[in-house]
């Protein structure tokens, strides 16, 4: 079997530049995405499986990969509570980790954010760590997790606040050097070229990556 990549999150400012960019390289032999409903795009490497993320189990014997992606996620006023929020950016993520564990997939790549941690007073950074704790004990031979800060790019739905905020890490963004490089917001395209970066090198172990190193890929 050659390189098979799966993504999941295929629609959203991450995971459409990463969708785009598998398709493009030749690393990869077939892209397949899970996706809730048909996405009306052709290419002769991709495959679409439309799902329910509720019954993902069901779909298993269509998931087989080398590689897989996970740019799932939400935010709670999108999803219009903590419980909902955490179905979306914990639940399904980790189902789909525990599949792709049984299913011996040898690389697994998540996107996280910026301040993930399991003791955070942050509900949302604690739900995220609490993600990358328990992706981590599945045991894959490669996790890869990306830790990015405020993802820059154009959404499909506007958020005034993270409008600003990716206004002014532009024009400033000659002063985001050495220790704030981390902390500066990075384009969702070089997320997605850093995510496919170290998912080809698939390195042993889990590997954390933060803005600073994705910006540098």
């Amino acid at each position: 079997m050659g390189n098979i990549a799966l993504l999941a999150g295929a629609t959203g400012l991450v995971g459409s530049h990463c969708l785009q960019q598998l398709l493009e390289d030749d690393f990869f032999e077939m892209v397949k995405v899970l996706t809730r409903r048909p996405m009306q795009k052709e290419h002769h490497k991709l495959i679409e499986i439309v799902v329910d993320f509720d019954e993902l189990e069901s779909f298993r014997l269509q998931m087989e990969a080398t590689h897989t992606f996970c740019s799932l996620g939400t935010t709670i006023k999108k999803a219009g509570s903590q419980q909902a929020f955490k179905l979306v950016d914990y639940e399904y993520p980790l189902r789909l980790g525990a599949i792709m564990q049984s299913l011996s997939c040898p690389s697994f790549s998540v996107v996280t954010a910026l301040g993930a941690k399991v003791s955070s007073p942050i509900f949302y950074n604690r739900v995220k760590g609490e993600l990358e704790r328990d992706l981590e004990a599945l045991g894959f031979p490669s996790l890869q997790i990306l830790q990015p800060s405020l993802i820059l790019g154009e959404r499909q739905e506007r958020r005034m606040g993270e409008g600003l905020a990716q206004a002014f890490f532009k024009v400033t963004k000659p002063i985001w050097m050495g220790p704030l490089k981390d902390v500066a917001g990075i384009e969702a395209q070089q997320i997605a070229k850093a995510a496919i970066h170290f998912a080809k090198l698939s390195e042993p172990g889990c590997h954390r990556y933060t803005s600073g190193v994705l910006q540098d890929v």
